[in-house]
């Protein structure tokens, strides 16, 4: 199950070589099983979601930089701290804390591991009130976070 979220325009991503493109899969193919056995060590019921820009790349078949994870019952935060006690040498750790006043309304956690950058969000969703066009954002359900998104490819 893959969300489809976009969050900016897309940017022109030049289409890598063959060779290139292999390092990439390898990359990708290590991230994604270090995510998955972090899982299944700590016997945990999380699911994550691969989201954002990465997936639209993807099907445009363009290769992305940077992959947006969403996790459905732990913070960024607490999943990035895992990260790092399996691959110490994870670079760019931080976390971008919730403040509502910058229409950051849930924390990210950021890192860089295996030559990609990688944000760790929670699912969301959004509710509106006749006073404001600001949305009130709460941890959501998958199909809640899908809902709220606009599908954009160009």
């Amino acid at each position: 199950f893959f969300f489809l979220m976009i969050r900016r325009p897309p940017r022109s991503t030049p289409k890598p070589s063959s060779a290139a493109s292999d390092v990439y899969k390898r990359q990708e193919k290590k991230l994604f099983t270090t995510f998955m056995q972090i899982v299944k060590n700590k016997a945990m019921t999380t699911t994550l979601r691969v989201a954002g820009g990465w997936v639209r790349d993807k099907l445009m078949g363009n290769e992305c930089y940077d992959i947006d994870i969403a996790l459905d019952n732990i913070s960024g935060e607490a999943f990035a701290t895992m990260i790092k006690e399996v691959v110490p040498d994870a670079k760019g750790f931080g976390v971008i804390k919730k403040n509502s006043d910058k229409s950051k309304h849930l924390e990210t956690a950021t890192i860089q591991l295996f030559g990609r950058w990688v944000d760790l969000v929670n699912l969301r969703s959004e509710k509106y009130t006749e006073e404001s066009r600001v949305p009130m954002i709460e941890i959501g359900t998958p199909i809640e976070d899908a809902l709220r998104r606009d599908l954009t490819i160009n």
